[in-house]
């Protein structure tokens, strides 16, 4: 007796009450047994039930109603058309903050390359919170979006429940926020890379001593660049001083701003200074610029300043700040070309991680040394 692979299951049961509609045995306007009742009448498990409905859905014979259940609406599958020509081309942007200058950037970006492309993208808040961003998604499903963009709530290195359902359902999808698992669609940056990049610059810059403040306890991100100073570090054969990594308190959106300027005045207040702060992210790096010049020391005489992201205010502060520059455009176009290529039923790569680019302004290089590179320029 032949065994029917795992993987192939479903597909026989969407075939099964696919053949159930075309002949009439289950026309349209028939509400369809619940996940529970069918899963027990093919015996099989709840996520296979949910992947052979949802090709019927992606097909347009089937649509789920929130709260009411899965009813035929039509007996033939719907054609496959190109993208151009398609009538729904709604993608949707599941964002976590709409206040946080990076995403901000991510999301303009987003809504520029797609109607480029032909699609629409419809935004939706979660307004940090993650119960709301799990509902979004169904919601944005429900509501017939044929992929979707999420820069997640998450703080968890691997995929939430949430998550993991739209991959196993085939549900077209990516994550601009991290992740660590192999296995989930993911376009980003390798911050790693970019914490060794912004250290090797202070300790090139010659600053001995390099502080480094993280976002609060439990930020994925933060840590990781925070593995990548120390990298720095350990290659140039410094020492890490736990005095001298320090924690925000809060953040989150524009808040960043407040909270580095209070860290700031707080690290100023404090004795053995180190000389040179490699900061999570601009805002927070911008705050805490504002707050080293209120207390009388200059920038980068007395304190060098790198940030990471490069936001648009990063080039207007009041030292313009040296920073690491996260390549938006190709992450957004990235991201897209994996959304549409799984709508076309193509098989992109899981997961595109970007170099980030180091961006040197005055915020770490001494009047003596900016004085050189000038008459240089001139002479020449």
């Amino acid at each position: 007796m032949n065994h029917i692979k795992p993987i192939h299951l479903y597909r026989q049961i969407a075939q099964d009450i696919r053949t159930r509609i075309s002949e009439g045995e289950l026309p349209v306007g028939t509400r369809l047994d619940s996940h529970k009742e069918l899963a027990s009448n093919f015996n099989v498990s709840l996520i296979t039930i949910k992947k052979a409905l949802y090709e019927l859905i992606h097909d347009g014979l089937l649509v789920s109603k929130a709260g009411k259940g899965t009813f035929v609406i039509n007996s033939k599958p719907k054609s496959k058309i190109h993208p151009e020509n398609r009538s729904n081309n709604t993608i949707g942007f599941v964002l976590r903050d709409f206040q946080n200058p990076f995403f901000s950037i991510i999301a303009h970006e987003v809504e520029l390359l797609a109607h480029k492309r032909g699609y629409t993208i419809l935004f939706a808040n979660s307004s940090d919170d993650f119960e709301k961003e799990e509902n979004l998604i169904r919601q944005l499903r429900q509501n017939g979006a044929i992929g979707l963009i999420i820069a997640s709530m998450s703080q968890k290195y691997f995929a939430n429940e949430t998550i993991r359902t739209l991959h196993e359902e085939r549900f077209p999808y990516v994550m601009v926020s991290y992740t660590h698992d192999p296995d989930i669609y993911f376009v980003g940056t390798d911050h790693i890379y970019g914490g060794l990049l912004a250290t090797e610059h202070l300790i090139k810059q010659g600053y001995k001593s390099i502080g480094y403040i993280n976002s609060q306890t439990g930020n994925l991100v933060s840590d990781l660049r925070r593995i990548g100073y120390f990298k720095a570090l350990e290659q140039h054969s410094l020492p890490v001083k736990p005095e001298h990594i320090y924690y925000l308190s809060s953040g989150g959106g524009w808040k960043y701003f407040s909270a580095g300027y209070e860290i700031g005045k707080s690290i100023c207040r404090s004795k053995n200074i180190p000389d040179g702060f490699f900061i999570y992210n601009d805002p927070v790096a911008i705050g805490f610029l504002r707050a080293v010049l209120e207390s009388g020391m200059k920038v980068p005489d007395d304190i060098a300043i790198v940030g990471f992201d490069d936001i648009e205010l990063a080039s207007l502060a009041q030292v313009p700040l040296t920073t690491i520059r996260q390549p938006v455009h190709e992450i957004v176009n990235k991201a897209l070309d994996v959304i549409i290529d799984q709508i076309n039923e193509g098989n992109p790569n899981i997961q595109t991680i970007f170099k980030p680019e180091l961006i040197v302004r005055n915020s770490t290089i001494k009047k003596t040394k900016q004085e050189s590179i000038v008459a240089r320029s001139i002479s020449s």
